[in-house]
């Protein structure tokens, strides 16, 4: 994989492989462990074993050393002494006088110069023994030096006492091997069983995998089913469910968006068409022909008017942080545009002011003049001759509300929450003339929006009211 800087980076490794390392190479380190504790047990075994004996030993050669010269002659002295190692396979041992000088040898290698070189201990356990390499053999042992409370005359001693250890060094060897192999089996074993672990226990992944996969454009109303998967994946369905679902409203807008584009753009073509054909159909006068290129230019003006407006849209949606931002009147805007649309409303027949006052706010001018605009212009066009359409100022908590109200035809409930989509239509077999694109609502929430504002659509019997609610401050954001 290379980066954004050229340089190839390494591929993350799966999550399969990283959770099978993990255990393997727990489960590996436990048992080396293990085998290790055991093999250091096996060990502290043979030598607590081998310092009970030796002990015995000792022990009855200290026995016989403390009745020499007293009961007993040299002779029967070596007698005794050789007597001891009667039944005692592989033992050897030695006793030596102060000056280095043998009183006895008994059976085995010369352990003189362990008498010589090995310091002396006070008494035998399994911590101060040593191993020696004596005649091709191994032997554990140790150097007494405690014979001086043992004779009657005060002489000292030194005793020397070991055995022969091989074949416990062979056991130990082979114990090893065996249990090292077994801990690479065993390990081994651990490995496979961790990734066979591993694999079924990410089963259910790659079911989600799949059965995300297999969504397509068509079938964007599928969800994961929350109650199917691993509790540890409930929260990944949950959100992939939310997210789906706002993709689906996305594409359903755009799909209606662009069918309702198309539908819109093929009445102003149809009519360039006709008027085209007819004015071609036969030989026609001067005065003809402008009145037809009139005619058609309306519709040019129309087509340029909606795509305008579309574009504002998509701009004005896709990237709200465009704004240019000060501070507004809007009562001061509410009065401007009383006074442009003063006169289409009186060729309406209708009577059009603007009640309350306001503070500044931080807004776009020229948007909020549009939005409000589009508000004012809407509640002409559908208000009753000999009514009025009343603009309403307010400010609460920080809050500017806009509302602009006409008398005229009651608006059914079930539609005020789509009035503001693109080119909706409360009666569609109704055709638009004059009546604009059908994007002015659309293009008036785009707006309100973008500054961090809310719209709303209210009807009863008396009044239809669209209100504005814009914040002091604006803080714009994306919307979807």
């Amino acid at each position: 994989m290379v980066s954004r800087t050229g340089i190839k980076s390494a591929r993350p490794a799966s999550l399969s492989l990283r959770v099978t390392m993990l255990v393997g190479v727990s489960t590996l380190l436990v048992f080396l462990a293990f085998s290790w504790l055991v093999a250091r047990a096996m060990e502290q075994h043979f030598a607590d074993q081998d310092a009970g004996e030796l002990q015995a030993i000792a022990e009855a050669v200290l026995g016989v050393l403390a009745q020499r010269d007293r009961e007993v002659g040299e002779d029967q002295l070596q007698q005794d002494l050789s007597a001891i190692g009667v039944g005692h396979h592989g033992i050897a041992y030695s006793v030596f006088d102060d000056a280095g000088r043998i009183v006895f040898r008994g059976v085995g290698p010369d352990l003189g110069p362990i008498a010589r070189q090995q310091a002396p201990v006070q008494r035998i356990d399994s911590n101060n023994l040593a191993v020696w390499h004596l005649q091709g053999k191994t032997y554990r042992g140790v150097v007494l030096g405690t014979a001086s409370r043992a004779s009657s005359n005060n002489r000292d001693y030194r005793v020397v006492v070991a055995m022969d250890i091989d074949f416990h060094v062979a056991f130990l060897r082979s114990f090893k091997h065996m249990l090292w192999l077994s801990t690479a089996l065993l390990a081994s074993l651990a490995f496979l069983a961790a990734w066979l672990a591993v694999q079924l226990g990410h089963r259910p992944i790659r079911k989600v995998t799949e059965d995300i996969g297999a969504i397509r454009s068509s079938r964007l109303d599928a969800r994961l089913d929350p109650l199917a998967v691993p509790v540890e994946l409930r929260d990944l369905a949950n959100s992939f469910n939310e997210m789906l679902g706002r993709i689906e409203e996305g594409f359903e807008r755009l799909s209606n968006f662009s069918a309702d584009i198309a539908h819109e753009l093929r009445t102003p073509l149809t009519n360039l068409t006709i008027q085209t054909q007819v004015a071609l159909s036969q030989p026609r006068s001067q005065e003809d022909y402008r009145e037809a290129l009139y005619s058609n230019l309306e519709e040019f003006e129309r087509m340029g008017r909606m795509i305008g407006d579309m574009l504002f849209l998509a701009q004005t949606e896709n990237d709200p942080k465009n704004l240019r931002l000060g501070p507004v009147r809007i009562d001061e805007l509410v009065e401007v545009l009383t006074d442009y649309f003063g006169a289409l409303a009186e060729e309406a027949g209708v009577e059009l002011r603007a009640v309350g006052k306001t503070g500044p706010i931080q807004a776009d001018r020229d948007m909020i003049m549009r939005a409000i605009g589009n508000l004012v212009s809407n509640a002409v066009r559908h208000a009753a001759r000999g009514t009025s359409v009343t603009v309403r100022l307010r400010q609460d908590h920080g809050l500017t509300f806009i509302s602009v109200e006409n008398c005229g035809e009651i608006v059914p409930q079930e539609h005020l929450p789509k009035l503001f989509d693109r080119f909706y239509q409360v009666d569609p077999s109704r055709q638009r003339k004059n009546a604009g694109a059908g994007l002015g609502l659309a293009i008036a929430k785009s707006i309100v929006e973008a500054h961090g504002g809310t719209v709303a659509a209210f009807s009863t019997e008396t009044l239809t009211r669209f209100e504005l609610v814009l914040p002091q401050e604006t803080r714009t954001h994306t919307t979807l």
